[in-house]
């Protein structure tokens, strides 16, 4: 309609688009803002960590940090004391307590025989599990580690069912942002050089934390930290997948069986003896998944797609998910089952707003509203949507993303949604459409398939160290 590449809109399958200039990002922007984590050593003995866990102690908050491209702290700032006249008011539940143990009992979570604080393993070989979180090769079944699976792990599952409803926090839930935290820590490995992956909980260390792609996950760790003090022998790569597992299972998708065993690093110098995130390369290592990666604006094709989309869909392949060996049908699972869950901020990721209008219920809306609705790029200049109550979905300066509106007044009864050009993509490539327009057709089989396919995200790279699945790990159980 205009020969400026800013005007153009035109119909692309059944997506209206239009592109300007974006700066890469990255694929899964669950990202909040929170306070530090209260760090403790997988190996440290139960004695120890009972005495830390019944301390009184202030509970901090991270503020004024900011990570690559003006995003909210990723390398933790010194912690001050929590101010409780914070105008967003998200944590003020949180803060109101001493700890965040404090706080999870006064809701319920620490049953009678808890009122410790730790909850040590069960039977003879409580101490030595404890102490030393997993051997580093997988026991026989009659094995200390073994021991704690059924009930210890039963124990832990119910514990983080308790922490996912939060309404201080997005949507009242931190499912979207503990699946984030899951998906991010597992998204590094490498099959070539079989680096990367949940084992280690990396995360904790600034190597791995500063990447710009994990802006905002300290303050997933920091809500997990009473379960790890409470339940210390679990290490903390195998908590961070476990609660994703309960996330998912708790908002209504698949059940996820867990095998425990993951081992934490003792030190930044493990993460780093990789070479993988040894320096950090400006912009983040490159692993996780940028959403506009090789694009450009200046031009477009025949179908309204900008130029350069086809090399975002092979950076998507080749870069992220083929290195970590997944396949195409993978690829769609896992983004039409991770995208439904959370929302983007303008603070972090530059972006803003949720993919779908349910974002802590599990659904195929992500793939079903993106081949039935209407996109639109729009840029923080686009004004209009504040006309049309949709604020929320003007993404940062300089940031574009689409949403389901139109300056016309289209999309204006629709709840406020958005997407990324790295979500679009799946409806412009014909190899990965085909698999979008099944998972749309078929939320069952989605949820067979992402819980698969999230499965083996989160195991990658930990084979020598896993143990059998925990036997009976649905949430029913744990009740």
């Amino acid at each position: 309609r205009s020969a400026h590449p800013r005007d153009l809109s035109v119909v692309a399958g059944a997506a209206v688009v239009r592109w300007p200039i974006v700066a890469p990002m990255m694929l899964l922007h669950l990202t909040v803002t929170g306070f530090s984590s209260l760090r403790q050593s997988s190996s440290t003995p139960v004695t120890h960590v009972a005495r830390y866990a019944a301390s009184p102690r202030s509970v901090t908050m991270q503020h004024d940090g900011k990570g690559f491209g003006g995003g909210e702290a990723t390398r933790d700032p010194p912690p001050t004391v929590y101010d409780p006249s914070d105008p967003k008011g998200k944590q003020q539940a949180i803060h109101k307590a001493e700890s965040f143990a404090e706080y999870l009992a006064k809701r319920g979570g620490f049953s009678d025989s808890h009122k410790s604080g730790v909850c040590e393993p069960r039977g003879a070989a409580a101490a030595t599990a404890v102490s030393k979180v997993a051997p580093a090769t997988a026991p026989a079944s009659g094995s200390p580690y073994a021991e704690l699976a059924d009930a210890y792990f039963a124990d832990i599952r119910r514990e983080l069912a308790l922490l996912m409803d939060n309404p201080s926090w997005d949507d009242g839930s931190l499912a979207p942002v503990l699946i984030r935290l899951a998906w991010h820590s597992s998204g590094t490995y490498d099959k070539a050089s079989g680096t990367g992956g949940s084992n280690g909980a990396g995360m904790r260390f600034d190597a791995e934390a500063s990447d710009c792609e994990n802006a905002g996950l300290h303050t997933a760790r920091a809500f997990l930290e009473p379960v790890k003090r409470k339940f210390p022998g679990i290490s903390y790569s195998d908590l961070w997948v476990l609660a994703a597992y309960v996330g998912i299972e708790h908002t209504g998708g698949p059940s996820i069986a867990f095998r425990p065993g993951r081992v934490d690093w003792e030190g930044e110098h493990e993460l780093l003896a990789g070479g993988w995130c040894n320096p950090m390369p400006r912009g983040g290592h490159g692993r996780l998944p940028g959403a506009e990666k090789y694009v450009a604006y200046d031009s477009a094709d025949a179908a309204g797609r900008p130029s350069g989309w086809q090399k975002l869909c092979g950076h998507i392949r080749d870069e992220v998910f083929y290195r970590m060996g997944f396949g195409d049908r993978e690829i769609v699972a896992l983004l039409c089952g991770g995208h439904v869950y959370g929302r983007c901020h303008r603070g972090s990721s530059g972006y803003a707003g949720a993919w779908v209008e349910h974002p802590t219920r599990f659904s195929n809306e992500y793939a079903t509203d993106m081949l039935e609705d209407e996109w639109r790029l729009v840029g923080h200049e686009d004004t209009w949507l504040d006309d049309m109550g949709a604020a929320e979905l003007r993404p940062a300066a300089g940031n574009r993303q689409y949403v389901n509106k139109c300056p016309l007044g289209t999309g204006g009864d629709d709840a406020n949604q958005m997407m990324l050009l790295s979500d679009m993509a799946l409806a412009w490539d014909p190899d990965f459409r085909v698999h979008l327009e099944a998972f749309a057709a078929d939320e069952a089989m989605l949820a067979r398939e992402f819980g698969a396919a999230f499965k083996k995200l989160t195991e990658l790279g930990c084979e020598g160290v896993l143990q059998p699945e925990v036997a009976a790990g649905g949430l029913a159980a744990a009740r």
